[in-house]
């Protein structure tokens, strides 16, 4: 796990090391585990990513590995994500140190809840999946670079792969437009013009 920062306002690249899993339609169940849903904030999720994977695996799935700890990049294969809609999949990857995943595919909600949380997913094609996972195994701490401005992940050994991400998705992370909470933040003088207009509201502040 790692402890870098949250990601906020416009995303134009991410880098680190990577951690690859693979296999096809790993759905949010496997992802974050149904009786990890109880909590209340989703601070405490990172170590409960693929819980039931690892302990199975007995300490030899990838998010065991000393080698794989505070990687930021998370390589797959396909309809990856599937499942149930939670949010606390993203959330899970997130928190234990996940900024962008790349992979062959993504299931709508999983790709939708990712974006809302700045968490780029960048698709490739199966030989492309299966290159960068191989890469990752060989040599743990190789360094990616995903360039969301190129479209291009790059290794630290001259590797270049092409990746996707449909328009609108990529505009919004360029952009910061992702970031709906950075955008309140930022447009809080504008926000408070506009409720000193509203007399319904300045009718219950003054009741309050």
């Amino acid at each position: 796990m790692t402890s870098a920062p949250f990601p906020t306002g416009p995303i134009h690249a991410v880098s680190g090391t990577a951690v690859a899993v693979r296999g096809d339609d790993i759905d949010t169940d496997r992802i974050i585990p149904a009786r990890f849903l109880k909590c209340v904030t989703f601070s405490a999720l990172g170590p409960a990513a693929f819980a039931d994977d690892r302990a199975e695996l007995g300490g030899q799935h990838p998010f065991d590995q000393r080698a794989h700890q505070g990687a930021s990049l998370l390589v797959v294969n396909r309809n990856f994500g599937c499942g149930s809609s939670r949010e606390h999949a993203p959330q899970a990857l997130m928190r234990w140190g996940i900024r962008a995943v790349i992979g062959e595919s993504f299931a709508e909600i999983f790709f939708g809840n990712c974006l809302a949380l700045g968490i780029p997913c960048l698709s490739v094609d199966h030989d492309v999946a299966l290159a960068v996972q191989a890469a990752i195994e060989a040599d743990p701490a190789l360094t990616l670079h995903a360039d969301l401005e190129t479209l291009e992940l790059v290794g630290a050994q001259g590797q270049v792969w092409p990746f996707t991400m449909a328009a609108g998705p990529w505009q919004m992370l360029r952009s910061g437009q992702w970031d709906a909470t950075g955008q309140l933040l930022a447009n809080g003088a504008g926000l408070a013009a506009t409720v000193a207009r509203l007399p319904y509201l300045q009718a219950f502040s003054t009741v309050v």
